[in-house]
């Protein structure tokens, strides 16, 4: 029995190291461990999570909260913020390109790198993201996880290898705790989705999170970012220079195939920003700062 046990831990260990060597975060903190293993490390589960994973609820019409950010916009102050990964870094400082001119508008980061929603054990980003709620009150959700969550998730001692049905399931319930939490401060959520990556079987494993996580955001009725064909050439797969609006190749992506360029991040930002634009009812040629460029 121990032995069967010990080579179940020895499997998960290898997995979990597996999967911190597929993105740079993960190696980052394979050259400094003690960060996910030291004292601020947080309870592998949220309270409310349990050892049984269910599968959340599937919503044929999802209920779509009306959006409010034209009335909020029209008293005079929005406050967006850019919640996630290192990926997530470098949406924000598009999007705070995109927006940062518009008067009354602050674009605030509030992702960190090396976080994502399979490792509560190192950072419990419901409780992370409920502490910045608390300290810095939002009018929107900008969400972007997803390339450190390519590993298995342990609930009350058991393990969700990832893929898995069992993984499926608990990470979508993260993912729907971190809505509900974002909707019961009153904060509007847009999610957006991972990009093309450079490695087939890397590209594989963000593909099976971006299936996870669009489910969700077509039950619970919010806005989702499909970034994959934004970023992919016209036959479908990764390169790194693509055509901008003019037709001029641009440098896309960063050196490890995984992160964008700022032209990339630019890329990716752009609908987010229409759309926001959009529903905070933007009239450009009123709503740019006087000082602005």
């Amino acid at each position: 029995m121990r032995a069967g046990i010990n080579a179940l831990t020895a499997a998960f260990v290898v997995g979990v190291l597996a999967g911190l060597l597929l993105t740079p975060d993960g190696r980052a903190w394979l050259s400094n461990p003690t960060l996910m293993l030291g004292g601020q490390a947080n309870a592998s589960a949220t309270p409310t999570e349990t050892a049984v994973i269910d599968t959340p609820a599937e919503v044929e019409t999802p209920v779509v909260p009306a959006s409010s950010l034209k009335a909020r916009y029209a008293d005079g102050k929005l406050t967006i913020g850019v919640f996630g990964d290192s990926m997530a870094d470098g949406l924000w400082a598009a999007l705070y390109r995109d927006l940062g001119d518009l008067d009354g508008v602050d674009v605030v980061k509030f992702s960190e790198v090396s976080t994502g929603l399979s490792r509560y054990d190192y950072v419990d980003i419901q409780a992370k993201s409920t502490r910045q709620l608390a300290e810095r009150p939002v009018d929107v959700a900008i969400i972007l996880f997803g390339t450190n969550d390519a590993q298995a998730i342990v609930i009350d001692g058991q393990i969700h290898p990832f893929g898995s049905e069992g993984w499926k399931a608990a990470y979508a319930r993260r993912v729907d705790n971190l809505v509900e939490l974002m909707r019961s401060r009153g904060v509007e959520v847009y999610w957006v989705g991972l990009p093309r990556m450079k490695s087939s079987g890397f590209d594989d494993r963000m593909a099976i999170i971006n299936g996870v996580v669009e489910a969700r955001m077509t039950a619970l009725g919010v806005p989702w970012f499909d970034t994959v064909a934004l970023t992919s050439n016209e036959a479908g797969g990764y390169e790194a220079y693509l055509s901008d609006d003019q037709g001029r190749r641009r440098l896309m992506r960063a050196g490890d195939g995984i992160h964008m360029s700022m032209s990339g991040y630019l890329r990716m930002a752009d609908p987010v920003a229409d759309r926001l634009k959009a529903d905070m009812g933007v009239d450009e040629t009123r709503s740019v700062r006087p000082d602005a460029p």
